[in-house]
């Protein structure tokens, strides 16, 4: 089983592609959608829902799944919708317990089992260094579906969802660096350093730090976490830099008010 994600400016067109995925025969409990706002409206106009998450974020997002199930009034699977704030982000309209999943909302512990049934049962899930696109996409108003298409599918999924006109997460990936990084070089030049030479390790640390598993993290905590998956020439001084500047933008978002 494969996840395939599209990330949309309107939420009509996230709607959109989740009917065309079902037309498809995606199960509609391999399908959610998240998007900005406070009311779950889109119930009405049928949109479905899944309770599956993301393998790999474990107890963790269990606990988030049990939380926005909660959100939702103890409603069961099918047409149900938690309206969640995130912090940093704002108020969502959940569609199904992956968007709690996604996201890493706090909700009941209780829902910690039912994220390790879930754990079991899929196979690969979205990449853990995306979630800070999707809460920046969010953050920008725009909507995202999620869904866990069968191999042999998978390549059709795809074709739906950016038929339905989803942007590329490449071009989200860089529209996002963009608009930091003038800011990134000024702050990286004041000591005299060059931000043109150093920018690739330096961005890498800073995305590093929005990890979901490291972020709210000081480099010195998780130094040893970061030698498992990079070279200790990677983990140069820009790359320090980088990752003390991604950990400074997520404390900033997590601070902003969300009512």
């Amino acid at each position: 089983m494969e996840v395939v994600t599209g990330v949309f400016e309107a939420r009509e067109d996230a709607e959109r592609a989740v009917n065309q995925l079902r037309k498809l025969g995606v199960a509609q409990d391999k399908i959610g959608l998240i998007a900005p706002g406070s009311q779950p409206d889109t119930i009405e106009r049928g949109v479905p829902v899944t309770d599956t998450e993301e393998p790999g974020m474990g107890r963790a997002m269990g606990a988030a799944v049990g939380g926005a199930m909660g959100a939702a009034g103890g409603a069961t699977l099918g047409l149900a919708a938690a309206s969640l704030a995130i912090p940093g982000v704002g108020p969502v309209i959940a569609f199904g317990m992956i968007g709690a999943a996604l996201l890493g909302t706090l909700g009941a512990a209780a829902g910690a089992a039912v994220g390790d049934q879930l754990e079991e049962q899929l196979g690969e899930g979205v990449p853990h260094e995306d979630v800070f696109l999707y809460e920046d996409a969010l953050r920008h108003g725009r909507s995202i579906v999620i869904a866990y298409v069968e191999d042999d599918r998978a390549d059709e999924a795809r074709d739906v969802i950016e038929e339905s006109g989803a942007a590329d997460i490449e071009t989200l990936r860089e529209e996002w660096w963009e608009e930091l990084r003038d800011d990134e070089r000024t702050y990286y030049h004041t000591d005299g350093r060059d931000f043109d030479r150093d920018e690739v390790t330096y961005r890498r640390g800073f995305q590093a730090a929005l990890h979901p598993r490291l972020r709210g993290k000081g480099y010195s905590d998780v130094e040893n976490d970061l030698k498992t998956t990079y070279t200790g020439g990677e983990l140069d001084t820009a790359f320090r830099e980088g990752y003390e500047r991604g950990l400074a933008y997520h404390n900033r978002n997590s601070e902003r008010r969300t009512d």
